[in-house]
């Protein structure tokens, strides 16, 4: 069981109704209620939906950076970091979600357009760097276990899904830089589908629905299991997080969820959510 109490999540109010537990998720560019119904999962597995960033790859700490130097650039303050406490409210979300929080926590005289242009500015430049071989050049390294698990779930012939809630400028850089560490070929070619938090709405070019609808919304992963994946029982397919904003999208779209002990998923009082957590992806080899 879970207390509702002791849940600390960025914009998601839970409520009972008639015996029902609802989650609330609320932002500027939508709000909706979805009913977290109780999930089962049967092996085998016929589909396994994987997040990207914490799970198939660490780089929360590359991007927690970017968003402390947008608001370093956007509050005039060099010598600007983020506390501790803000860990579970500045990854796993979508990039607006963490700079609003911080624009209320630490500058509320800011405006969320200035400071999301500037995160788009500051990580372009920060890509474009690694993908050249200069800056960080460890910014992308792949999970514990990764290539072994990856490589057993297609022996077994189960269909794999990548979903995350980046924007594709940001996503394929980190996944196609995995891949090539790994020797394993073309992302694109490998997984059964993939789908990211869509393009940017700029002047001049087609955008998307994207960051509104991600996670913790459920599309992401419903699109992935359903479309994606076309899978036939949504028993047989298992959800593998990070995050808690990952949890709840697949628990919303109504898929268990394997949670990792590396991410926030405890610190934001989400394990009695999750059907298994696990130290790394092998462990998980043996629940498929």
């Amino acid at each position: 069981m879970v207390d509702l109490t002791d849940l600390k999540l960025n914009n998601v109010e839970f409520f009972d109704r008639n015996g029902k537990l609802y989650g609330e998720v609320k932002s500027k560019e939508l709000n909706a209620c979805y009913e977290l119904k109780d999930v089962t999962f049967q092996s085998p597995a016929e589909g396994i939906l994987m997040d990207l960033d914490g799970t198939t790859l660490d780089s929360e700490g590359f991007w927690v950076y970017i968003i402390q130097t947008t608001m370093a650039k956007l509050m005039g303050n060099p010598k600007f970091t983020l506390e501790d406490a803000d860990e579970p409210f500045v990854s796993g979300y979508t990039t607006v979600e963490h700079l609003r929080y911080c624009i209320n926590k630490y500058c509320k005289d800011k405006k969320i357009e200035d400071a999301n242009a500037i995160y788009h500015i500051t990580a372009n430049e920060e890509l474009e760097k690694v993908m050249n071989g200069a800056g960080n050049a460890n910014a992308f390294k792949p999970s514990e276990g990764l290539k072994e698990f990856l490589l057993e779930v297609k022996r077994r012939g189960i269909k794999i899904g990548l979903a995350t809630s980046g924007l594709k400028y940001k996503a394929i850089p980190e996944i196609v830089s995995v891949f090539r560490q790994l020797d394993m070929g073309d992302p694109l070619k490998f997984y059964d589908s993939i789908i990211t938090g869509g393009d940017r709405k700029n002047v001049g070019v087609y955008g998307t629905v994207g960051e509104i609808a991600s996670k913790p919304h459920p599309f992401i992963y419903s699109e992935l299991a359903h479309l994606g994946l076309n899978v036939k029982d949504d028993s047989h397919v298992l959800g593998i997080e990070d995050s808690s904003a990952g949890v709840l999208s697949l628990r919303f779209a109504g898929f268990p969820v394997v949670g990792l002990n590396t991410g926030n998923i405890s610190k934001s009082g989400l394990d009695g959510f999750c059907y298994k957590k696990v130290d790394n992806l092998t462990e998980i080899l043996e629940i498929i």
